[in-house]
């Protein structure tokens, strides 16, 4: 950085840090992703909580009373179901009603198949791990008694089970937990284009609006040295944003009860430090494609609206990523965004990866941050950038 894009920079971040209201909005954009998923997993732990007693209001238990044992002894909690259980479950007040019909008894005592109802509804998302305990429960009771029955008739239950499955999981804890933890590298991405928006905005739009670009470039200084500055000042909030976010997320997980929902996360600082050095890199490309695109706006305004459309860029990726995880490729690295967020998933799932990655992903990232800076000195040569406000 030479004087002249030195004394840019610090013109352009001393005006942006004077505007507080600006710069809280700049930093309150990296928590959102910690909050939400501080959120959502505290909710779905509250739902998932294996020590959560089982609640299982029962239709007709005077005909089961076998089975209401069974139910008792391993925790299940019964009561007497009110007379409008349907509307109940429907409400969300109540998750699942055992139904044991009239004919249950007669059925058992002669040994033919008995059927019991389990009313649920499955578009609540809350009552699904409820529900699931009920039916394991059942199933329990019904395997118990079909066993019970065949060794009463001297045949043995394998009998009945040609084939048993067993199932090798390798799978590591940091895998599994990269599974649920797949947002937080799209919130890292999207963290390295919220951070600057504001900056770029101001620093290339706003001037322009303001008439004060043309004073600014009269000045005996190159093109690309102003337009090096207000990049540089733009980097500075974009990279602080990443580091907030990735603060915020390591924070978060530490009182997250993700154990209840089965997954041990590894968040510390080596995992931290692998993510920053895949996320970081794009800060810069994020930040210079910004100014470029600023550089085409008349007015503040008109430049948030299109930094604004910008930010689907990350989300994109991202989405496709949570929706229907990839392979990774050698050439999705070389992909600025994509290498992005596929380097930091694979960080965070444990791979090892090794320095080749990382070193193709900071590579595309620096060649669209040259591409984009020579392109915005380019247009700051024109009249009609520099002049034309109307």
């Amino acid at each position: 950085m030479n004087g002249l894009s030195f004394s840019v920079f610090r013109k352009e971040l001393k005006d942006h840090l004077r505007d507080r209201r600006s710069v809280l909005t700049s930093l309150m954009w990296p928590l959102i992703g910690p909050v939400v998923f501080m959120v959502m997993f505290n909710l779905l732990a509250s739902w998932y909580r294996q020590d959560r007693p089982l609640a299982l209001p029962v239709v007709g238990r005077e005909h089961a009373p076998s089975l209401m044992a069974f139910l008792e002894r391993y925790g299940a909690q019964l009561e007497e179901a009110p007379a409008d259980y349907e509307s109940r479950i429907r409400a969300g007040s109540l998750d699942a009603v055992l139904v044991v019909p009239d004919d249950y008894a007669e059925a058992y005592s002669a040994g033919r198949t008995a059927e019991v109802q389990l009313v649920v509804d499955s578009s609540r998302q809350s009552a699904r791990q409820s529900v699931l305990r009920a039916r394991r429960l059942l199933e329990a009771y019904a395997h118990m008694l079909g066993n019970q029955r065949l060794y009463a008739r001297g045949v043995s239950p394998d009998l009945a089970i040609p084939v048993r499955v067993q199932e090798a999981d390798l799978s590591t804890p940091e895998r599994t937990a990269a599974g649920l933890l797949n947002m937080v590298p799209l919130f890292l991405v999207i963290a390295a284009f919220a951070g600057g928006m504001q900056v770029a905005s101001d620093a290339m739009a706003g001037e322009r609006e303001r008439g004060s670009l043309e004073p600014l470039l009269l000045n005996p200084a190159p093109r690309s040295a102003v337009v090096t500055g207000k990049w540089l000042a733009t980097v500075v909030m974009a990279v602080a944003a990443v580091l907030i976010t990735l603060v915020g997320y390591m924070l978060v997980v530490r009182r997250v009860p993700l154990e209840d929902l089965g997954v041990k996360a590894r968040f510390d600082a080596p995992a931290a430090l692998g993510m920053a050095a895949a996320v970081l890199p794009l800060a810069l490309a994020a930040s210079a494609v910004q100014v470029w695109v600023s550089t085409y706006a008349r007015s503040f305004k008109e430049a948030q609206t299109y930094l604004s459309l910008l930010m689907v860029v990350p989300m994109l990726p991202g989405m496709v990523l949570a929706l229907s995880p990839l392979q990774p490729k050698m050439w999705m690295f070389a992909v600025p965004v994509l290498g992005q967020e596929v380097l930091a998933g694979e960080v965070m799932r444990g791979e090892p990866l090794g320095a080749l990655p990382f070193l193709i992903a900071g590579a595309s990232s620096i060649l669209l941050t040259v591409l984009s800076l020579a392109v915005t000195a380019r247009l700051l040569s024109q009249e009609r950038i520099v002049f034309g406000r109307g």
